[in-house]
């Protein structure tokens, strides 16, 4: 076994799921059976249908979808785990919930008037072709290296965390939880995914939602009860962990302050750098961590999949917004539960949790992943812990859902429908769902290379960080300037791709601890250097690239046909564009935007340590 899993499965004995919580998790997986059978018994043979939903999702089911395919895997496992890690300094990705706002204000106009089926279709509208299948292409290649990968990973974690004693023996193999959860995952997922397309996701991940907030809502009231309430939390937890600026404030300003030694197998420094708590350099959280939440929620096709699927710009824009409300659960649901496991842990309150300490203090990465399900079985009762088991397993379904749909989208309408221009509705369904079909077996040969993954939540941001840069960078760029043209665009893809793709290249040996790479490169060699720059600065890097290239390719080349880019920026907007939109919203959606930026503004000025 992996050193993550026999550390996990040490430290978490056997497993307390009992016949009433296997009743209720049977109950719950039933109703969401028979959703997903009404879906597709509902559904019609065409691709608007299958990868839209027919374009006529409500704004609640558009809302409740897009958070559902947020929460699915890295936040339910990995940020509960960076939370018992490193107090609340990833709340800054989840108070990013201001980015579905400049989704629902800015970029949904355009979205909707292009009626558009992907991403990649609208930078061809705006752009050029070439610009489409550059960024299918790494979209897809993103989709499976970050967020399939992770979505195993919490699957099989999940498992081996609530299932220990789960093992199979196949021809005299034995096969233990993680392999089994992560399997049943996948093709379970794939299976009504495959079936139902977007709308049995959408109105799956409606039913997942309103189960799962309940459900942590619960576990986090009864882990702040059975610690003692807020105030032991802050106790055990001290003002570190609850400080969010300080990963935003410069090096040196706070006392408690100093240059982290990172060092290998061989006890050789490998980075030495201005951390907070060892973790999220100032600069990276303050600049980086924006570029990457503006890309994901504005610009990825995962995401936006949902707001397509509206039938006009004031549904799309009154989902967004709700998206955007719901966003702000999170840092409470799930981040919140990994302070009060490690709580429990340090203050010796649940004995079970205390192997997830390490000698200096801290806890071990490879036992904190699994704080959010240690928590579900050690703390919550019979019945409600099979609730909560049942709604965390189908959320880790959910997201991986709307991944394999979006591969499936991608590969179709920008690839498959390029290739056969002629081709049937019913050959583009049955395209969408042999590309589905694949997606589940490449996932499923993606477990031994995840099983062995450590820092599950940071995994991701790393990934998203060297991939998503060129694409905040065309997008953002492309709506605001009518100037920039299709040649600037897709050189800066090409110079930001090549970049990060690079940077992967050279991190993936040691990062899997491949032979030969144990030690890292040799200290001081290009190599090396590369390796040990933090990935939000690296990230910065490329972002400035990427934009200096394409305002200097886009001057340097004539300028583009403004009547073909007409109501695609801001500049060739018409006088009918601007009022329609105008007539889209009223003091409901500006209010509710409102709110969401005072509860965004209420939680900086609350966590300060």
């Amino acid at each position: 076994m992996s050193l993550p899993g026999a550390l996990l499965f040490s430290a978490i004995g056997k497993s307390r799921i009992t016949g009433i919580d296997w009743l209720m998790i049977a109950l719950y997986f039933s109703i969401l059976l028979g959703v997903a059978w009404w879906v597709v018994r509902k559904g019609k043979d065409s691709a608007a249908d299958y990868f839209l939903a027919g374009r006529n999702l409500g704004w609640w089911i558009i809302g409740a979808s897009i958070f559902a395919s947020n929460i699915g895997s890295e936040h339910i496992v990995g940020l509960a785990g960076s939370g018992a890690t490193s107090g609340v300094a990833m709340a800054h990705y989840e108070l990013h919930a201001w980015c579905l706002l400049v989704l629902a204000w800015v970029f949904v106009p355009f979205y909707m008037r292009s009626m558009v089926f992907t991403m990649p279709e609208f930078l061809e509208r705006r752009f050029s072709v070439h610009s489409r299948y550059v960024l299918s292409v790494v979209s897809l290649i993103t989709f499976v290296i970050s967020k399939i990968a992770v979505g195993i990973f919490a699957g099989g974690v999940v498992f081996a965390t609530l299932l220990p004693e789960l093992r199979l023996n196949i021809g005299g193999t034995s096969i233990d939880s993680f392999w089994i959860g992560s399997v049943l995952v996948i093709v379970l997922t794939g299976l009504y995914t495959t079936l139902g397309g977007m709308r049995a996701v959408a109105y799956n991940d409606a039913v997942q939602v309103t189960v799962l907030i309940a459900g942590s809502a619960l576990l986090t009231g009864y882990g702040l009860v059975r610690l003692g309430g807020w105030s032991e939390l802050r106790h055990w937890c001290g003002s570190d962990m609850f400080n969010l600026w300080k990963p935003l404030i410069p090096a040196g300003v706070q006392g408690t302050w100093a240059p982290v030694m990172q060092t290998n197998a061989a006890g050789q420094v490998v980075r030495e750098a201005w951390y907070f708590n060892g973790y999220f350099p100032w600069l990276g959280m303050l600049f980086c961590a924006p570029i990457i939440g503006l890309w994901y929620w504005c610009t990825d096709q995962y995401i936006v999949q949902r707001a397509l699927g509206a039938p006009n710009e004031a549904v799309a824009r009154r989902g967004s917004i709700f998206a955007s409300f719901l966003k702000l659960f999170p840092v409470y649901l799930f981040l919140i539960p990994g302070l009060v496991c490690y709580a429990l842990a340090r203050s010796g309150k649940i004995p079970e949790l205390a192997a997830m300490i390490g000698p200096d203090g801290r806890t071990i990465p490879a036992i904190s992943n699994g704080a959010f399900p240690m928590m579900v079985q050690y703390l919550l009762p019979p019945g409600i812990r099979g609730i909560v088991v049942a709604g965390l397993l189908s959320a880790l379904m959910g997201s991986l859902a709307g991944v394999f749909n979006a591969c499936s989208t991608l590969f179709t309408v920008d690839l498959y429908e390029k290739w056969k221009p002629g081709a049937s509705q019913h050959q583009i369904v049955r395209t969408g769902r042999i590309a589905t079909a694949i997606m589940v077996l490449i996932a499923l040969a993606w477990i031994p290379v995840i099983k062995n993954a450590q820092g599950l939540y940071t995994y991701l941001q790393a990934v998203q960080g060297y991939l998503a840069p060129p694409i905040f960078v065309v997008f953002f760029f492309g709506v605001f300037f009518k100037r920039l043209n299709a040649k600037g665009a897709l050189w800066a893809m090409m110079v930001g791709f090549v970049l990060g793709l690079s940077r992967m290249l050279v991190d993936t040996p040691v990062t899997l601890g491949l032979p030969g790479f144990e030690n890292g490169y040799p200290q001081g060699s290009f190599l090396w250097v590369v390796n040990n720059i933090y990935f939000q600065y690296f990230s910065v890097f490329i972002t400035i690239v990427s934009a200096i290239v394409m305002v200097a390719v886009s001057y340097m080349t004539p300028a583009p046909d403004y009547e073909k880019i007409k109501s695609l920026t801001f500049e060739t907007a018409t006088k009918e564009d601007r009022q329609n939109t105008r007539a889209s919203w009223s003091w409901k959606e500006l209010t509710a935007s409102i709110a969401v930026l005072l509860c965004i503004t209420g939680a900086y000025l609350y966590f300060r340590g």
